[in-house]
């Protein structure tokens, strides 16, 4: 069984911190690979007016995981699911030799309790959150990290986390990366132009899914 780790996001555009979180979570949890989830919308950000196109994005997300164990892919809209704990269906369903972990970070949790059947997607893999700069507070004082109290697992079991029963969820803590998309988009707002082209010209897995 492989172990594969589970990021989803904009990834607009994908930079050294979805990186850094990545290949941490692979040594803290004994991963295989991470699969980067670039989501064709995300239905909290939708109507953003900076948000790139999909192909832009993917190939910002395939640059950024090159020579590593990340795995960046648009399989959500190829299995055309919009909502997480759909897509969490569609990949058991579909790589049944797979075990899959949820990986978020801080900020994430925050708002988890706003995302479509939060808790189910925590009754259908583990979830390890990762500190993010300025958010483990609101964090720790979200409605679904009260919900999780009870099922928080410590970090040194990590690697065990393919043996929990469900929900469960880990806390992962590392020396962050402030990097954040929003700085990288008003550095550079054409970012996309130079991805969007380089996504067409084939895909940059280290381990592609089939």
């Amino acid at each position: 069984m492989a172990r594969i780790g589970l990021l989803g996001g904009s990834f607009n555009p994908a930079h050294r911190g979805h990186r850094n979180i990545s290949l941490f979570a692979v040594d803290a949890l004994g991963l295989d690979a991470v699969w980067w989830l670039v989501s064709p919308g995300n239905p909290l950000k939708d109507g953003a007016r900076d948000m790139a196109p999909l192909p832009a994005r993917l190939g910002s997300a395939r640059a950024m995981a090159r020579r590593s164990r990340i795995v960046a892919t648009d399989i959500e809209a190829r299995l055309g699911t919009r909502y997480t704990a759909d897509t969490l269906v569609a990949l058991r369903r579909k790589y049944p030799q797979h075990d899959f972990i949820w990986l978020m970070g801080a900020d994430n949790l925050g708002q988890f309790h706003r995302w479509r059947d939060w808790r189910k997607i925590a009754r259908t893999v583990p979830i390890a959150v990762i500190a993010r700069p300025g958010y483990d507070n609101v964090a720790r004082a979200s409605l679904a990290m009260a919900w999780f109290r009870r099922f928080v697992r410590r970090p040194d079991q990590g690697k065990n986390w393919t043996t929990w029963s469900l929900p469960a969820l880990v806390l992962l803590r590392f020396r962050p990366d402030p990097t954040s998309a929003t700085r990288l988009r008003q550095a550079d707002p054409h970012w996309h132009e130079t991805h969007g082209r380089a996504a067409t010209r084939g895909r940059w897995d280290a381990a592609p899914i089939p």
